[in-house]
């Protein structure tokens, strides 16, 4: 096994704290999916929104899929003018046999305009 990060990505429509919480528990579970991870496999996950995502935490959807004893941290991204709105960013590090050319970062809705190197 080794510990490796996995990237991810998504874009809601409002700041609003349903969106906020599906969105975010749909990256979670589609970087589990993609990358064949289990919770126990989840070392931690450190969430980022930019600062016009405030109507709620984005770990708190991971903590309601029960992800209750993985530690998970937000944060605020950087205000870079003209970056895209209203994304919410994961890094996870993991416990995994695949290989760092294996992992499958994931950018869901607009957010996948981020990244378009990158396999769907």
């Amino acid at each position: 096994m080794s510990v490796r990060a996995v990237r991810g990505a998504t874009q809601v429509d409002h700041n609003d704290r349903d969106e906020i919480l599906d969105a975010t528990a749909e990256l979670v579970a589609e970087v589990l999916y993609r990358n064949k991870l289990a919770p126990d496999d989840v070392i931690s996950m450190v969430f980022t929104a930019t600062p016009d995502l405030t109507a709620e935490f984005p770990a708190y959807a991971a903590r309601k899929m029960g992800l209750t004893d993985v530690p998970l941290l937000c944060a605020s991204e950087i205000a870079v003018p003209g970056s895209m709105p209203r994304v919410l960013r994961l890094l996870a590090h993991v416990d995994t046999e695949l290989t760092r050319a294996d992992i499958r970062h994931v950018y869901l809705r607009g957010a996948a305009m981020l990244r378009t190197d990158l396999p769907r």
